[in-house]
């Protein structure tokens, strides 16, 4: 083990701190009466510095204060004559052991983890943090310390105000049962979208412009996720392949937004313009009645693996920030696939996790979180939690509890898969709901038109009624409810809805990896032709496929998660991982919505809207909650399934796997509202379906046979009525 002493540096003043921290609970670098509060964690440190950064003709010139020690390994000062808009970093001497966890180098510029402002990172065109990127960011060997200043390549912290936006006292609150998800990246929403004035198009203002907020509403949602924001850097080796990390799960910063998604004034402006653009976005969507969701990258850090570069956390605390194997030389344990695995045995990790949960809700107003690799955070290394401290403090906080919560409830570490295990009040996505959407409308239709079978309706039920086999059996009364599925048929992370149906595997060359990357087992159905065809009965079949998705979507008890561009049938040309692009913006139209509307991309976002409108305007579509039998006010069930015959599904006809034909029957708790029926015909042919005998007449307000709402025939039927039902179809009823 060895100590490094202080590199070579220009430095304008050196000097001691000579009075504490006025607040030494606080961490970061917060302005206080004559200057700053300095508090960072470094336990295993010899020395810190803040390092007060000033241009110094083409370089960075420091002036640096020897900060205080103090117990649990933090270290702290009060600087007096330091303001807003101070940049600044740490430096750290200590031991240099990587085998056990400690990477101290004085050479490391490292960034503030509670940062809440960033400079000198904005990806430009081949370059990262603003310089070309050269060796400094190559692989070290591990036992091998780096000498080199890093000052001039890494992102240096902004001292920033602490001022609330003022969409944080205007939210819109709304209510689980309401809430339809709308996923999307802020640049890839607006860069081609008509009506948003260039300079704001692929911006955080540019999400918030009128046109962008009259797509929003007219589809129906009501909050909208975005994929991170937060600082991200691009992985050393995507830029030696010359891509960029377009997707942005790789953090850099857990509190400041990420610069490059604000417009050119605000970046030309700094931090704290950006802050403020981030704020007003927030605040523009609120006034509009949307809800703003942050998709968050706490399980683990753009650092990377050991070979990664030192940047901030791994050089102030190696050994309490990531997750480690027990070995004798303290290997990191990967349980997310991206090199390290922040450690949630820590409670410095948590802390900070909190911390950054709380700063986007107080300050920035953000209305909840979907948290990627959720798994990761309950761990206690070798296994998974669920009363975990970080999510009892979920639970408890008197912020983060009042907001929405969302897990990605796996990660690839050993019991990685835990969907339906997470306690309140998290909602969770339902891989299980995705998974048997495609199966039932894609894979098996696929397998009937070769001649062979499917599997039988069980699975198909018990995702319509809301997935009660996962959040009806915790020891919450009634269990967290339906809406605590977050039912989806893609994400961000897959095919988009027109390439599940027009592509049996993926063609991911674009990315540069030799079409290894992303999933091979994607449940899609090309309908025959891979990719792009002129045949019409193809191209028909593929959009009553993709209606019969988002006609199922949004009958489904839970809380529908629509992807961005699905609603319009956005293709990326079969590419399932869509993660990263080319620097020279070339792919910036492929990654973006294409808002140039052929008739029948109009048609399928008339469908969609139709479909949220009968979500929203009748309260049996959205079930809060799990019902009793008994507690229907029409003395029968409050859930019934039938066959094609009108008759109640018998075990034989469930355990069928030739039995396509499936009848919900659902009563609304309202008075005033209206029962529901849903048709669900699996089969390659046309049925003849009789109506269960309910004492009810209803009324078809939706066919997936229709291209369009409007061609719809007025159809109202009694029990006992016969209707032919078109093959791999579905039908909406209401009683009347």
């Amino acid at each position: 083990m060895t100590t490094l002493t202080e590199p070579p540096t220009t430095l304008l003043e050196t000097s001691r701190a000579t009075s504490p921290a006025r607040r030494t609970e606080r961490f970061g670098v917060h302005l206080e009466g004559d200057g700053v509060d300095v508090v960072v964690s470094a336990p295993f440190a010899d020395a810190v510095w803040l390092c007060l950064l000033e241009q110094a003709g083409e370089g960075w010139a420091e002036r640096r204060v020897a900060l205080m020690p103090r117990l649990h390994g933090r270290w702290h000062a009060h600087v007096p004559g330091v303001g807003a808009g101070q940049r600044y970093g740490f430096r750290v001497e200590g031991p240099w052991d990587p085998a056990h966890g400690m990477r101290h180098n004085p050479a490391k510029l490292l960034l503030d983890p509670y940062a809440r402002g960033i400079a000198g990172t904005v990806e430009l065109r081949g370059e990262i943090y603003g310089h070309p990127v050269d060796d400094d960011l190559s692989p070290l060997p591990v036992d091998e310390p780096d000498g080199r200043d890093s000052a001039p390549f890494v992102a240096h912290g902004v001292v920033l105000e602490d001022r609330p936006g003022a969409g944080a006292a205007n939210r819109p609150a709304t209510t689980w049962s309401r809430t339809v998800v709308y996923e999307a990246h802020v640049r890839g929403l607006t860069l081609q979208l008509p009506g948003v004035p260039e300079h704001l198009r692929g911006t955080y203002a540019g999400l918030a412009h009128p046109a962008a907020i009259e797509h929003l509403r007219s589809i129906g949602v009501t909050s909208i996720e975005l994929l991170p924001i937060h600082a991200k850097m691009t992985e050393p080796a995507l830029q030696q392949r010359g891509v960029v990390n377009h997707w942005g799960y790789n953090t850099l910063s857990f509190f400041a937004p990420e610069p490059s998604y604000a417009t050119q004034a605000a970046q030309e402006a700094g931090p704290a313009a950006v802050l403020d653009e981030v704020k007003g976005m927030v605040q523009l969507l609120h006034e509009a009645g949307l809800e703003v969701l942050l998709d968050v990258v706490y399980n683990h850090t753009c650092e990377g693996g050991i070979d990664g570069p030192t940047l901030s956390w791994r050089g102030l605390d190696d050994f309490g920030y990531y997750l480690r194997d027990g070995s004798a030389v303290a290997r990191y344990l990967d349980v997310t696939g991206c090199g390290n695995s922040l450690d949630f045995r820590n409670h410095r990790a948590i802390q900070l996790t909190l911390d950054s949960l709380r700063y986007w809700v107080q300050q920035v107003g953000v209305d909840g979180f979907r948290f990627d690799l959720m798994t990761t955070l309950a761990r206690r290394a070798d296994r998974v939690d669920m009363e975990h401290p970080l999510l009892v403090a979920l639970a408890s906080d008197p912020v983060l509890s009042g907001v929405k919560l969302i897990a990605e409830p796996w990660d690839l570490g050993p019991h990685g898969w835990q969907t339906g295990n997470f306690p309140p009040p998290l909602s969770e996505w339902n891989d299980r709901y995705r998974d048997c959407a495609r199966t039932f409308w894609l894979t098996d239709a696929a397998a009937i038109a070769r001649g062979g079978q499917g599997h039988d309706l069980r699975d198909l039920a018990t995702r319509l009624a809301g997935s009660a086999d996962m959040f009806a059996h915790t020891d919450v009364p009634g269990g967290r409810g339906p809406v605590a599925s977050v039912n989806f048929v893609t994400a961000h992370d897959g095919f988009t809805l027109a390439d599940l149906t027009a592509y049996d595997v993926k063609h991911n060359h674009a990315n540069g990896e030799d079409n290894r990357d992303g999933s091979d087992h994607n449940r899609s159905w090309n309908h025959g032709v891979e990719g792009t065809t002129d045949d019409p009965a193809i191209r028909a079949a593929r959009r009553r496929s993709q209606r019969n998705l988002l006609g199922m979507l949004f009958v489904s008890a839970g809380t529908p998660m629509l992807t961005a561009g699905d609603e319009v049938a956005r293709t990326q040309q079969g590419n399932n991982n869509a993660y990263c692009a080319a620097v020279d913006g070339s792919d910036d139209r492929r990654l973006s919505i294409d808002w140039e509307l052929s008739e029948s991309q109009r048609d399928q976002l008339a469908t969609v809207q139709h479909l949220a409108a009968l979500r929203r305007e009748h309260v049996v579509l959205r079930p809060w909650r799990f019902r009793r039998p008994d507690e229907s006010r029409s003395g029968r069930p409050t859930l019934m399934w039938f066959d094609e015959t009108g008759e109640p599904m018998h075990l034989d006809v469930w355990h069928d796997p030739h039995r396509r034909i499936l009848v919900k029957y659902r009563v609304s708790p309202a008075l005033d509202d209206r029962n529901l029926l849903v048709v669900v015909n699996g089969a390659g042919n046309d049925v003849a379906v009789t109506v269960p005998t309910l004492d009810e007449r209803f009324e078809l307000v939706w066919d997936s046979a229709w291209e369009r709402p409007a061609d719809g025939e007025p159809d109202v039927v009694d029990g006992g009525d016969t209707t032919t039902v078109a093959a791999m179809s579905m039908r909406v009823y209401l009683s009347l």
